[in-house]
């Protein structure tokens, strides 16, 4: 093995998967991971092994973007059979698992009603003894509250379902990551060890300090051939950016999607992280540009565009501290976002609404975000108030603008906002294409079309913007970006209502003296 001091490619990218499919909060704790697992993945590569060529067809179907196609050539099907009965076989425990939840909720829809609820334990499925608690709200409507922390240690969770793929970034577009498990290829370097494993710290570190690669073939425990794959990853010279730090004054650098980099030379803040590693593309800022540490990483809710577990692991070693709203606990459909990242080996704090974390120099305060969740019962959901260099940041993500006496409060309790940066994908997907799996009653739909996951209109977005008393405020990129369409799968035109409201909110704000603009890709704001 050669000394050679060497740094990571810039453009390497890591898929977490687990069981070959693209790794997700919904889709890898413990009970939401279960339910897509048993009810979703399942039934998809069924469907694929019976019409594979109508699965990979409408995979590659503008018309279907975003759709549940799973995108492998007939060819491949006996891998994906192969996949399919290893599934059945190694997660037996967690099928049951998901069986068993939907078992235990019809027994409530059945026999909780309104009278005491001690009857119903013995009769709940063996499989979530000590794992769920029976409860009425006070409208005497019953559910099942799930014990999460104890059902990371149950036989519901398990991390030899995770593994990860190290690649170079190409600028194709990868399949979609709600439907096509990802299958071994020769381009691919195939590791079979937890999200959590010190190896995969190791790895990303070498973007700023150099190393061996012996050091990295020990910290990731690998074989000759791995060994010689991961040699490809590797360079002589980094390809970190000069400007990625700040030395006086503040700056917002904005990286697609919701994400922003605020920094001033004490502190770097960064907002539900989504980065480019296409570094031969042009107009975006990738992992060469961000500073060498991160103080914090704010996470404002636990949708795949927002908490996106392969931008996360690259970050590991270099994070003070992620902050993330605090979960319902015990909802099903309100997984822990705390838990999610300590078992991938992040440092996390929870925070409730208006809860401050001070930094030298200002402060983040956790303030309410309303709505985008399909009116389901999720709390793990949070907006941003944030001071640095003498000027307040509202970090608005998809918060809704269906009451906007919310944000009057807001700006009573925290002052005026000087710049907001607000989503508006106000026509989201329907309820089932996020959440069906967890629903153990069939959604018509109907009602499901009714239910999106939409942030605000124009007339919502100008409210915020009244209330906070906003001189200046951004739209974020709804998925325009190319980058990302793996993970979004969105598709606009000049006439998609999404736009036209994000024209009309723009003229709004020309009327009022608002400065405002429409984000895409890169942009930077500076200030003393």
């Amino acid at each position: 093995m050669t000394e050679e001091r060497l740094f990571l490619r810039s453009d390497t990218i890591i898929e977490p998967l687990v069981d070959r499919f693209y790794a997700q909060l919904y889709t890898t704790a413990p009970v939401t991971g279960t339910m897509n697992l048993a009810f979703r993945q399942m039934p998809m590569l069924e469907s694929y092994l019976q019409t594979p060529d109508w699965h990979f067809a409408g995979s590659r179907d503008p018309r279907f973007r975003g759709g549940f196609f799973v995108g492998i050539q007939e060819q491949r099907k006996d891998e994906v059979e192969a996949l399919l009965a290893a599934i059945r076989r190694d997660r037996a425990d967690m099928i049951r698992f998901a069986e068993a939840i939907a078992e235990a909720e019809k027994i409530v829809r059945e026999e909780a009603t309104g009278y005491d609820l001690r009857p119903l334990y013995p009769k709940l499925p063996p499989e979530l003894a000590g794992l769920v608690e029976v409860t009425y709200d006070t409208g005497n409507q019953a559910s099942l509250h799930f014990l999460e922390p104890l059902a990371y240690r149950s036989k519901a969770y398990t991390e030899d379902r995770q593994s990860v793929q190290l690649s170079v970034e190409t600028g194709i577009e990868r399949p979609f990551v709600m439907s096509t498990p990802r299958l071994p290829s020769p381009d691919v370097l195939e590791l079979d060890i937890p999200f959590r494993h010190p190896g995969i710290e190791e790895l990303f570190r070498s973007r700023i300090r150099p190393t061996t690669l012996a050091a990295l073939r020990e910290a990731l425990e690998l074989g000759d051939a791995e060994a010689a794959h991961l040699s490809r990853l590797l360079v002589a010279e980094p390809g970190l950016a000069a400007g990625r730090h700040v030395t006086a004054g503040a700056r917002i650098r904005y990286w697609g999607h919701a994400c922003l980099l605020l920094q001033t030379p004490e502190v770097s803040i960064l907002t539900d992280p989504f980065i480019s590693a296409d570094t031969g593309a042009t107009n975006r800022y990738t992992y060469d540009d961000l500073p060498d540490h991160i103080d914090y990483v704010l996470i404002t809710h636990g949708h795949s565009d927002h908490l996106v577990t392969e931008t996360l692991l690259q970050l590991r070693g270099r994070v003070g501290t992620f902050v993330v709203p605090r979960s319902s606990r015990g909802n099903l459909c309100d997984p822990s976002l705390a838990l999610f990242l300590k078992c991938l080996g992040f440092p996390v704090i929870e925070v409730d609404d208006f809860d401050e974390v001070d930094f030298p120099g200002g402060k983040i305060v956790a303030t309410p975000f309303f709505g985008e969740h399909a009116d389901l019962d999720i709390r793990a959901k949070s907006t941003y108030w944030i001071r640095l260099g003498g000027k307040s940041v509202y970090v608005g993500a998809d918060s809704s603008g269906l009451d906007p006496v919310l944000y009057r409060y807001v700006r009573r309790h925290l002052g005026r906002v000087d710049i907001a940066f607000l989503g508006m994908e106000c026509d989201g997907a329907p309820m089932n294409w996020k959440y069906q799996p967890l629903f153990t009653q069939q959604i018509p739909k109907k009602m499901s079309d009714t239910r999106k996951l939409s942030g605000s209109n124009a007339e919502q977005a100008s409210a915020i913007v009244t209330e906070l008393g906003a001189e200046e405020v951004y739209i974020y990129a709804m998925g325009e970006e190319s980058w990302l369409g793996h993970v979004m799968a969105t598709s606009y035109n000049e006439d998609s209502y999404q736009l036209q409201q994000i024209a009309e909110f723009e003229e709004w704000c020309s009327r009022k003296g608002v400065k405002s603009g429409h984000l895409l890709n890169q942009a930077e704001w500076h200030w003393s």
